[in-house]
């Protein structure tokens, strides 16, 4: 994996083969980007990245300047792996090891953009799940956004608060406002 942009920009990252993890593409990943770059300025957001796993999509916000994000994954190896590279690169990145959804039910922090990276094959219910728990206790900042990464076999147009979404390659970006 590659963070794309910022400080660290081209700067490679190898995750251990043992973590439960399928990282954004790099491609995907900078589309996305280049779809918030026109909306945010990044050094004043405040991120949340659920499913966070090798932290691919925190370590390119913490390379373009935000330094309030959340990882939140319930997998303790890629929690370690987050805070290693953290370190190594000094960025500011704070994590949580917790079941994403008892995460939400509990959280009262509120974020200008929650990412969200669940396995592809997720059950559709729990991909509902996801806005719904952040719209029912507003976590979201005024012009806040929250995005699902899917499959393209999955849609989530149909959910409460879908504003649009964008494919790239098997990935798509499903934005929620």
């Amino acid at each position: 994996m590659r963070i794309i942009s910022g400080k660290h920009k081209g700067r490679n990252l190898m995750a251990p083969k043992k973590l439960p993890v399928r990282p954004t593409k790099d491609m995907a990943k900078e589309a996305l980007f280049n779809i918030l770059n026109n909306r945010y300025y990044f050094p004043d957001l405040k991120v949340l990245d659920l499913f966070s796993g090798t932290g691919n999509i925190s370590y390119e916000f913490a390379s373009r300047g935000v330094d309030q994000i959340l990882a939140v994954d319930v997998d303790m190896g890629c929690i370690n792996y987050i805070d290693k590279i953290s370190t190594q690169l000094e960025l500011d990145i704070r994590t949580l090891k917790a079941d994403v959804f008892s995460f939400l039910s509990k959280n009262s922090e509120k974020f200008d953009i929650i990412f969200a990276d669940p396995f592809y094959s997720m059950e559709l219910t729990d991909f509902a799940k996801i806005p719904e728990l952040v719209f029912t206790k507003e976590m979201l900042l005024e012009d806040g956004v929250l995005i699902i990464e899917h499959s393209k076999h999955t849609s989530l147009k149909h959910l409460p608060h879908f504003e649009s979404s964008r494919k790239y390659g098997g990935s798509v970006f499903s934005f929620f406002k």
